[in-house]
């Protein structure tokens, strides 16, 4: 039934599309900033593919087809314009619209940037600044790894318990089940928990398997040398409320020094690990801005009107782009419907 629902849904928003209704919808939003999240672009179809697939936001091609739909319909302004008009000392377009990265994965220079560049478009990566030039995994892409190569079709899981898969569907259900549990704990608690997961499915990971997955600080310099931003995720991604808030701003201050540290310019802007309603709090907003950022994005949907974007410059919204987005899916997100519906 559920499928069936999604279907009909699916093809409501396929009609809806060709007959122009989002770009009717658009236009409500014309006082509104319509923030983009992407996380990695790359390949994910293929068999081999064995880190976190829902990391990734879309295939190039893909990619290449909503920037065309964006720039066709938004103006596409830089973090650091709306920062300008947060100081009174710019004015913002009508239908405004930011394009962030999270985490910075090496695959948003190799495949996002080349697409970016050729339309003119600005952007800003979030960075996760305890990742870059290192072979440490992220725990989403540790723990894909690990069920992608294992030979068991069951495992007993903390939290979960016992749990059996007869297909790689099933089996991957079970991964992301455990990934949304792990979430809810403690970051000693969820590492511990982590490093216990090659032993149970008998996986062995190479030493080296996830060098280079990031980017380093020289592709970094380079990427803004050509008017690419750079903005805070954070050191080690802890949902900030999940930790003492000595160590959040430990993390606040950490990364933002880092960054201005290797490129040179001011760094205002975080995106909260996460960003869900829990995962950030007033008293995280001010632990930012007390850091020194000046703007902050979570990932409740969006767009956000500018009124409240200066209102709660903390607060800012953004749209979540996954893989399994089709271009009426994408533009139902981006004409609001996201906000209204837990479907898109």
């Amino acid at each position: 039934m559920a499928s069936w629902r999604g279907r009909v849904f699916s093809l409501s928003l396929e009609a809806a599309f060709r007959l122009g209704v989002f770009d009717l919808a658009r236009l409500l939003h014309a006082q509104s900033l319509t923030v983009l999240n992407y996380h990695r672009i790359d390949h994910f179809d293929s068999p081999d593919f064995d880190l976190f697939r829902p990391n990734v936001s879309a295939a190039p091609e893909t990619f290449a087809q909503q920037m065309d739909y964006l720039r066709a319909r938004y103006n596409v302004i830089s973090i650091g314009h709306l920062a300008a008009w947060l100081r009174r000392e710019a004015a913002l377009p009508p239908r405004a619209a930011l394009i962030t990265f999270d985490d910075g994965y090496a695959d948003n220079l190799t495949h996002a940037f080349p697409i970016l560049k050729a339309r003119h478009l600005p952007a800003v990566i979030f960075l996760t600044t305890g990742f870059l030039e290192t072979s440490r995994p992220f725990y989403w892409d540790w723990v894909a790894y690990c069920f992608h190569h294992t030979r068991r079709d069951a495992v007993f899981l903390p939290l979960l318990g016992e749990r059996r898969w007869n297909e790689p569907k099933e089996r991957d259900r079970v991964m992301r089940a455990w990934i949304e549990t792990l979430k809810t704990l403690p970051d000693e608690r969820k590492n511990a928990l982590i490093a216990e997961l090659p032993a149970l499915l008998d996986v062995s990971i190479p030493e080296e398997r996830f060098s280079g997955l990031y980017l380093t600080w020289e592709q970094v310099r380079a990427m803004r040398r050509e008017g690419i931003e750079f903005g805070s995720h954070t050191v080690s991604h802890p949902i900030l409320t999940r930790i003492p808030l000595e160590q959040v701003r430990q993390e606040l201050v950490e990364s933002r020094r880092k960054i201005e540290q290797e490129t040179g310019h001011p760094v205002i802007s975080l995106a909260y690990p996460n960003g869900q309603a829990a995962d950030f709090s007033p008293a995280v907003a001010e632990a930012a801005r007390q850091a020194g950022f000046l703007l902050a994005f979570s990932l409740l949907p969006g767009p956000t009107r500018y009124q409240t974007v200066r209102r709660s410059p903390f607060t800012v919204r953004r749209i979540y782009i996954g893989n399994t987005d089709t271009l009426p899916r994408f533009a139902a997100k981006l004409s609001g419907l996201a906000r209204l519906s837990s479907v898109v």
